[in-house]
């Protein structure tokens, strides 16, 4: 196809997906950027993937499908990368740099992780790129952004989460951490990016054209803020406590059954109580010291042998089940096998077929589950290169048409101006989800009610913590709800539930993450708000989705990520299954909704047609199993767990520093990099050794290699061996801790972290966005609302209500500024 595309007008109809016509320019083999990119294919757009000759290194990313095609045997690549077409540039050829030149001018969006290197002897230049093409929307993603400390380091996957706070609670109490090896930071890197560049579409009345930055490190850093903001006011971190404990609650872990191993989390008194009496244990169920979760942490070795004997008595399967019933947060811990043959699974269509090549195996679907315009259920993972004659670009292009309702006027803030989201949402997955659209510009109106606040404004009974208004002080609430306008509505109250129907009939979407019973009861269910508005989008977020066999069941951020069977593979060989996070599932939730929710509203942009998203927030977690759900299926097993060692990269590990708990990751990634290592650690024996010229060598002898770094980095403090490793040419992160963010040269030099001050608080530090689109973050506008902050800007500004009307709801208890008491409040929770 010449560089002059042909255009014609064509409206994107149902079923031909939201993206369908854009022509996505895939750059460079950063995994988060592959996967950025894949989730524009999941709905339609025609993604090219450029490579070099000797294709993406992913391509020979463990694990291996035995006996797959030469380029197709990686499950690594083939999840990342299904959908798109490939076309190779050779980087030397006068020839394929001009052509490059011309798909860069035919690309809508660009999705560059190219090195400066390799980008400068592709002669792509970002200013020069965007000065001849001014509606392009181009995202620069790296390991660690464009500037500070660590912009010229060397980064992979583990790293980053490393430097994230992602590994430091993780383990054995006396370590080492433990932390997944690969495949963890693409995916929470892949969705922040792609949440940036769908914002940014162009639409109607609406100028194309920005340049995204996005970073690894400050991506990830979003699964660790729950921890870091809790510990920052007083600056002492959460100890590690072993593996499969966290602080503040106790039970939460994965336990062996008679069959199978049981995922549980308790949380609240009543909960405690419903466990002892399943379990047996009733002498247990009101005993004073077990009474909140931080007090049974406590006791957790003296409870834990009553709890493994208990479960011992019956299958992971029937305590599922029982579990359903008492309502209680239970997961059963599939291992890979057990992911391809549950059931809910396979009824909502989350594992589909791929092909590669000669080869055909299963794999998880794209888990924005959208249902008018659903993702592509499975596909073809794209051979390296395209045949001779094949065009670059399939088809004529297309030039949407916008039929779907105007934007409102007003002050351009970010690329949502002129949307408005209604958020019912609490606690962290939900409010993540807005708290990006709010970032991004959209108004976002966050309803909470007197009697029912937001979980994470805390649930203390405490009168005195009441009269203290610590509702208005908890650092995680305040993290996840800036830039937003809060109201307060009673939704169980006649009036509450019709002021909310009259802001949904203004609104262009509604978040919520109730349990798939609750807004159904109060007359205010998709059916119910679609009646009012028929355009309207609605995410919904529960744990297991809003249908299939397990739409009831209650889940936490733990039993989400058990559930995924995620844990089968973390840890070493003879380890229980190993939870990688407190809630990896919360905040993995949140950003999947955001990606969901820009993809329906652009359908609604083009078409006018509103939609339910039906997102099962289990399904999110599905991606980071991928590789293995892949291997599971395409080789009939899974490889042995290795710890922190890797399948490709030797040595690879985690090394105790100078200090407390003092760590530092080491990744030896190829050849070059061993021999950097050896330089660095003062070993000429050891690069001299022709036994270890290769990492297949070096995996033999792990454990001698494992000592000679080992004792390098025991001479040194964490923060000093990575500087060392790195300028020396050797991949290496510190360990940090969760709180030890609000301190990192790297994140503080490049202001990710901002100040803002609040009512009942002061100034405190927030972190920003993962994407930027200048020099500086996206700015945090205005810090997270009080309680009914905005009830009078919102329900006269938007709603008109007059004074009259405001003081009868306030008297009736419909609005109010502050939290019940916590007696009343028990009363308005129960009726909610």
């Amino acid at each position: 196809m010449s560089a002059a595309a042909t255009a014609v007008e064509s409206a994107v109809s149902p079923g031909t997906g939201p993206y369908a016509g854009l022509r996505i320019l895939e750059l460079g083999a950063l995994p988060a950027a592959s996967y950025c990119a894949r989730l524009f294919a999941d709905f339609g757009a025609d993604v090219l993937k450029i490579e070099p000759p000797d294709g993406d290194p992913t391509r020979e990313s463990a694990p291996l499908l035995d006996e797959g095609d030469a380029g197709l045997r990686s499950g690594w690549f083939a999840y990342l990368n299904f959908g798109k077409r490939s076309r190779v540039i050779d980087a030397a050829s006068p020839a394929d740099r001009a052509h490059l030149q011309s798909l860069l001018a035919q690309a809508d969006v660009v999705v560059d992780a190219l090195t400066p290197a390799d980008r400068a002897a592709l002669g792509v230049d970002h200013d020069a790129l965007r000065q001849a093409h001014p509606a392009l929307v181009l995202a620069d993603i790296s390991w660690f952004g464009c500037s500070g400390p660590y912009a010229g380091y060397a980064g992979t996957d583990a790293i980053c989460r490393a430097l994230g706070g992602q590994a430091q609670l993780v383990g054995p109490a006396d370590g080492p951490p433990l932390l997944l090896p690969d495949y963890q930071s693409a995916i929470v890197a892949g969705l922040s990016g792609h949440i940036a560049l769908a914002a940014s579409l162009p639409g109607p009345g609406r100028a194309a054209g920005v340049r995204w930055e996005v970073s690894v490190l400050e991506a990830v850093v979003a699964l660790a803020e729950y921890q870091g903001c809790e510990a920052q006011p007083s600056g002492r971190g959460q100890p590690r406590l072993g593996i499969n404990r966290f602080t503040p609650t106790y039970p939460m872990g994965v336990y062996r059954c008679r069959e199978g191993w049981l995922g549980i989390t308790v949380v609240t008194p009543q909960q405690w109580t419903s466990l002892c009496e399943l379990l047996g244990m009733d002498d247990l169920a009101h005993h004073p010291d077990y009474h909140m979760g931080p007090d049974r942490l406590r006791f957790a070795d003296t409870l834990e042998p009553r709890i493994i004997a208990a479960l011992a008595t019956d299958t992971a399967a029937r305590w599922f089940e029982r579990g359903l019933q008492a309502r209680l947060p239970f997961a059963i811990v599939p291992d890979m096998a057990g992911v391809l043959a549950t059931q809910a699974f396979r009824e909502r269509g989350a594992i589909v077929p791929l092909r590669a090549g000669s080869r055909r195996f299963e794999a998880p679907r794209s888990p924005l589950h959208l249902t008018r315009t659903p993702p592509a259920a499975g596909g073809e993972v794209p051979a390296l290169g395209a045949p001779p004659d094949a065009p670059d670009w399939s088809g004529e292009r297309l030039t949407p048409v916008f039929r779907g309702p105007a934007r409102r006027a007003g002050p351009d803030v970010g690329p949502l101006s002129g949307l408005r989201i209604i958020d019912l949402s609490m606690g962290w997955a939900g409010p993540l989800c807005t708290r990006h659209m709010a970032d991004l510009g959209a108004d976002v109106i966050k309803v909470e009610a007197c009697g029912y606040p937001d979980w994470w404004r805390g649930t203390s009974q405490s009168m005195a913590d009441f009269e203290n208004r610590l509702f208005e002080k908890y650092p995680r609430f305040l993290a996840m709800n800036r830039n937003k306008r809060g109201i307060t509505l009673d939704l169980t109250a006649p009036d509450g539930a019709a002021l909310l129907k009259e802001l949904v009939r203004g609104a262009d979407a509604v978040v919520e993450n109730y349990s798939s019973q609750v807004l159904p009861k109060l007359g205010l269910a998709y059916r119910d708000l679609c009646a009012v508005n028929p355009s309207l989008v609605m995410v919904s977020m529960a744990a297991y989705g809003a249908s299939g066999p397990w739409s009831d069941c209650r889940a936490y951020g733990s039993t989400l990520e058990q559930g995924s069977g995620l844990p089968s593979v973390s840890g070493r060989e003879g380890d229980p299954p190993v939870m990688n996070h407190i809630a990896h599932g919360d905040a993995v939730g949140g950003l999947n909704a955001a990606c969901a929710l820009l993809a329906a509203l652009r359908h609604r942009e083009q078409t006018g047609e509103g939609q339910h998203v039906d997102l099962a927030q289990v399904e999110c977690m599905l991606p980071f199993a991928a590789p293995w759900v892949i291997e599971q299926s395409a080789n009939g097993r899974v490889s042995p767990r290795t710890g922190n060692r890797h399948a490709s990269f030797a040595p690879h590990g985690l090394y105790r520093c100078q200090g407390d708990d003092a760590w530092v990751l080491v990744a030896v990634t190829d050849d070059a990099a061993w021999q950097a290592l050896c330089r660095v650690i003062g070993a000429p024996a050891l690069a001299a050794d022709p036994a270890l010229a290769n990492a297949a060598g070096r995996r033999a002898q792990a454990d001698r290699l494992d000592a000679a770094v080992a004792a390098w980095c025991a001479q040194r403090g964490s923060d000093d061996a990575m500087r060392t490793l790195q300028t020396g040419g050797v991949p290496a992160g510190a360990v940090l801790a969760p709180v030890a963010l609000y301190a990192d040269p790297h994140l503080i030099a490049r202001h990710f972290l901002q100040t803002v001050d609040r009512a009942h608080v002061g100034p405190h530090p927030l972190v920003s966005a993962p994407y930027r689109r200048g020099v500086g973050p996206v700015p945090v506008r205005w810090p997270a609302p009080t309680m009914g902050q905005f009830n009078r800007e919102v329900l006269t500004g938007v709603l008109g209500l007059d004074d009259a009307a405001l003081e009868r709801l306030t008297r009736l208890g419909v609005i109010g500024e502050a939290a019940l008491p916590p007696t009343q409040r028990k009363r308005s929770a129960r009726a909610g």
